[in-house]
């Protein structure tokens, strides 16, 4: 089965159970200040998986985008992917776990038509803080999966959240196909054979510092991705091996007068995530900053794998086959395809000196073996990958203490790893009170932005967390220190108003009629969207939260104004 079939069937059969379809939300979270990029389906869905009521229902699904890199120096395998798309169904506070453990099994083996032998399950285990999960064992039983092929598996593996210290979370249930030649009688966990293709979620408990409690309306979440099941389906042994990657790589192959399999699948991961990235309309270019920063890691690493195979200018052109691939499901690619080509050929440019700077640091180091410290040195202020140096020092009769290299890597990882914990700590819990003062004080800013600056200014993103707010928006110049007063005073004026927010429920084209703000309209539900409204202050389509009143931001104070790319500004500001 092609990933479109797969896509269409699966918002069909749960259309047929009543969920509402929605679109993908954009790869840069608005609710969830957390993570860098969308790594989940869920992320567009947290204020709606902690109980604000979701304009289209309690019953929802979708395909979304996302990007993790936690694994990148994975890609090239078989299944390591940074970008992928997710198929998801969520139940918030309606059905729950009979209902999606039968529809599962439903979807896979009657719309799939997967040979149910091929399926194994697993369930949680328990421990001290919560118990078994028989219930979820029960229903897999019922539907004939034998009890040979259900394992009880540890939190590590059939458990989720919460994202943060405390919050939503509790047990999964995972789905296993079994892709070898001959199925075993018993399902084993250890045998690389038996592949997950889809996990559903039970949030039935909210951790609190005084432990585990019951929600009174627990919510399901689940995940099935498409490369992988499509893969599976097609009985290919590599995602790589199926139409969502085949045309990439035929015209990577077009291109080179050499084969590597994995610079192949290497540079086809990352430019199609780094064509993804550009592509949403927050405007996300390469930096050395956030989102920016994993977008340059991404073209450069593809640009470094490309070197391997003699490419050069060649990024744009295999970004036009991402375009061509992927626009029929994704409009966005098409519509921003001249930004996308023109940043991945002014980065290869930019890029291409810098190799050039760091061959001339090589040559330095290299009259005698290459230290370790010197190899990371090259790869991490140059771009130049181990296997790179190791090569280019044969070639010079040197070797290189690639012990060494590893050693200072790792030290790096972990440097980088304790970071991004310290960073993201908090994920679906973060939305303390603080956190949704920070997001209404984005609506008034907003509105005092259009107010002095003219109606052309328009969101381009922002990233909320407990500390600060971004906003970033379309501007030509830099703001005077007049305008940036006046800004501020403007929205501390109007907190003052004690105005009430109010939050209404309508088709986005109403919304628009009504006077609504809405720029970002890939990711809005054209049937049915929240709008909420400042009377004669704000009035923007948005997903929440926000405070009750005005008054409830608190002072409102700009920190800080500066260039993000050509065209576009950024204001970070705080509340006290």
């Amino acid at each position: 089965m092609l990933a479109g079939a797969l896509i269409k069937n699966y918002l069909d059969f749960f259309r047929s159970k009543q969920h509402a379809v929605l679109p993908s939300g954009s790869l840069i979270p608005e609710n969830d200040p957390t993570v860098l990029f969308t790594t989940a389906g869920m992320h567009p869905l947290v204020p709606f998986l902690l109980g604000q009521p979701h304009p289209s229902g309690r019953r929802l699904c979708n395909v979304q985008k996302c990007i993790r890199t936690g694994d990148i120096e994975g890609v090239g395998d078989e299944v390591h992917l940074t970008f992928f798309e997710m198929l998801g169904n969520w139940s918030l506070g309606d059905y729950f776990k009979k209902d999606a453990i039968e529809w599962s099994w439903e979807f896979l083996t009657k719309w799939l038509k997967i040979p149910k032998e091929r399926i194994a399950v697993s369930v949680f285990a328990g421990d001290n803080d919560a118990p078994r999960d028989e219930e979820a064992a029960s229903i897999w039983k019922s539907l004939g999966v034998p009890v040979e092929r259900i394992a009880y598996l540890p939190k590590g593996d059939n458990w989720w959240g919460p994202a943060g210290k405390t919050g939503p979370c509790g047990p999964d249930t995972e789905m296993f196909f079994y892709k070898g030649k001959v199925v075993p009688a018993k399902f084993d966990s250890n045998d690389k054979n038996w592949v997950e293709i889809w996990n559903d979620v039970f949030m039935q408990f909210n951790k609190t510092d005084a432990g585990l409690v019951s929600l009174s309306k627990p919510n399901v979440d689940t995940g099935m991705g498409v490369e992988r099941t499509c893969a599976l389906l097609q009985n290919k042994s590599s995602v790589y091996e199926t139409e969502l990657f085949v045309p990439i790589i035929e015209a990577i192959r077009g291109l080179s007068s050499k084969q590597d399999v994995r610079a192949e699948r290497i540079i086809s991961d990352h430019l199609r995530a780094a064509v993804f990235i550009l592509a949403d309309d927050t405007g996300i270019i390469p930096s050395n900053e956030e989102q920016g920063y994993v977008l340059r890691r991404l073209i450069r690493r593809a640009i470094r794998y490309g070197r391997n195979l003699g490419l050069n200018d060649f990024c744009h052109v295999i970004g036009s086959v991402v375009i061509i691939e992927y626009s029929s499901r994704y409009p966005e690619l098409k519509k921003n395809e001249l930004r996308i080509l023109a940043e991945l050929q002014k980065e290869e440019s930019l890029f291409r000196q810098k190799l050039e700077d760091g061959m001339r640091m090589f040559e330095k180091v290299a009259s005698k073996n290459i230290a370790g410290e010197d190899a990371f040195l090259l790869f991490q202020s140059h771009g130049f990958p181990l296997e790179m140096t190791v090569e280019l020092a044969k070639e010079r009769g040197f070797s290189v203490d690639v012990v060494g290299f590893q050693e200072c890597f790792k030290k790096h990882q972990e440097l980088s790893r304790l970071g991004s914990e310290q960073k993201f700590a908090s994920g679906l819990a973060d939305h303390a009170e603080r956190t949704i003062r920070m997001h209404t004080a984005t609506h008034l800013l907003h509105a005092a932005l259009r107010k002095f600056l003219g109606i052309d200014v328009r969101q381009k993103g922002s990233n909320i967390t407990q500390e600060r707010l971004r906003f970033d928006f379309s501007f030509p110049r830099k703001m005077t220190q007049d305008e940036i007063k006046k800004v501020e005073k403007q929205v501390n004026d109007w907190i003052q108003t004690k105005t009430p927010v109010a939050r209404e429920e309508m088709s986005l084209a109403d919304a628009r009629k009504s006077g609504a703000v809405a720029f970002f309209d890939e990711k809005y539900d054209e049937n049915k969207v929240s709008v909420y409204d400042i009377p004669a202050i704000s009035r923007e389509v948005c997903t929440g939260p926000h405070v009750k009143n005005t008054v409830d931001v608190g002072h409102f104070r700009i920190l800080k104004e500066e260039a993000v790319s050509a065209g576009v500004r950024r204001i970070k500001a705080g509340v006290e």
